[in-house]
């Protein structure tokens, strides 16, 4: 039995893992992130994944990979840090929210209410980790000169940039000042794929298996 685990893909496990946690109460569960930094390679998958997942505008990353070169020429080495929200047991941007937009649900996780948030930004003064970023609504391709299509599928870009995502089970396009443009906007876990039985985009996209997802509890 341990040779066939051992032999087994961890994300399969993690998603077996996740299928029993699934089976039981909201309040009995506690999602947790784990990522062994010894496997990480820098590759930024798990950001792309991210941003593609969550369809996140320009400025706005939930899954930043920070990048330190540490030695002595000509004995130098490279060190990654993904640096997702760390989903604090007591998390300082909360409590500054002057309308209780961002809280702690009851699976653990650090989540906020776009439609109560102000965009005041105090809950990203508060981060320690400067996990919180801004969506002031841009695009990528806004500044892509109308009329041209040097690459094929250029011209309707943009169209793809609108989509609605589906972040916490809803569904927001990307139009005028509606939400989340104005809001403060962070990692939650992806929580809409686990509701769905699959795991956050960046664990299943990491080559490294170093990112390890689950129930605590």
């Amino acid at each position: 039995m341990l040779d066939v685990l051992e032999k087994t893909d961890v994300i399969l496990r993690l998603q077996e893992d996740l299928r029993r946690a699934l089976e039981k109460a909201p309040e009995d569960r506690r999602w947790v992130m784990v990522i062994d930094l010894r496997k990480c390679v820098g590759c930024t998958s798990c950001t792309i994944a991210c941003i593609a997942e969550n369809k996140l505008p320009p400025g706005v990353v939930y899954r930043p990979v920070m990048a330190e070169e540490v030695g002595t020429y000509p004995h130098v080495t490279m060190k990654f840090l993904p640096k997702p929200c760390m989903q604090c047991d007591n998390p300082p941007c909360t409590p500054v929210c002057p309308v209780n937009a961002t809280y702690k649900n009851e699976e653990g996780v650090v989540v906020i209410d776009y439609d109560q948030c102000i965009g005041c930004r105090a809950c990203m003064a508060a981060c320690p980790y400067a996990s919180r970023t801004f969506d002031f609504g841009l695009t990528y391709t806004q500044a892509t000169p109308d009329g041209f299509d040097f690459v094929l599928g250029q011209s309707n870009a943009g169209d793809y940039e609108r989509i609605a995502n589906v972040e916490y089970g809803e569904n927001r396009a990307r139009k005028g000042n509606t939400s989340p443009i104005g809001n403060v906007r962070k990692c939650h876990f992806c929580l809409h794929r686990i509701k769905d039985g699959m795991l956050p985009a960046c664990t299943t996209t990491c080559i490294g298996r170093a990112t390890y997802f689950g129930d605590a509890n």
